[in-house]
């Protein structure tokens, strides 16, 4: 029901910039959220910003006055802004949106992309 494509992501040295694109398909559903999640070799995947509905977000401490989330409601796209880039930011990063199906309104279903991989150097 819905397709994620990711790009941004690439090379960088520390200090840098990058903007991460997701754009998602499905026009008729309804996005609850959609964000960014981060899994680096060894760890888990973690919460990197999201954005609701409502145009709230939220982001892990770690990233807090470095990135910046947006979404285009006409595009189905979220954004991901990284400046200031340190090497533990290194990790693949993956687009996450919930929907609601219309007729299903109680039931929420996530949907993750492939990933798009983001390397800082020092």
């Amino acid at each position: 029901q819905v397709q994620l494509v990711e790009s941004g992501g690439g090379l960088v040295q520390a200090g840098g910039s990058l903007r991460l694109s997701c754009a998602a398909s499905g026009s008729v559903l309804r996005f609850v959220n959609m964000g960014w999640y981060r899994q680096a070799p060894g760890n888990q995947r973690e919460l990197v910003a999201v954005v609701n509905d409502g145009g709230r977000t939220n982001y892990a401490e770690s990233v807090k006055g470095r990135f910046t989330i947006s979404r285009d409601n006409a595009k189905n796209t979220v954004n991901l802004q990284m400046n200031s880039l340190k090497p533990e930011d290194t990790a693949v990063y993956y687009c996450k949106v919930r929907i609601v199906p219309p007729a299903r309104f109680w039931e929420e279903y996530d949907y993750w992309g492939q990933g798009t991989r983001v390397t800082v150097s020092s």
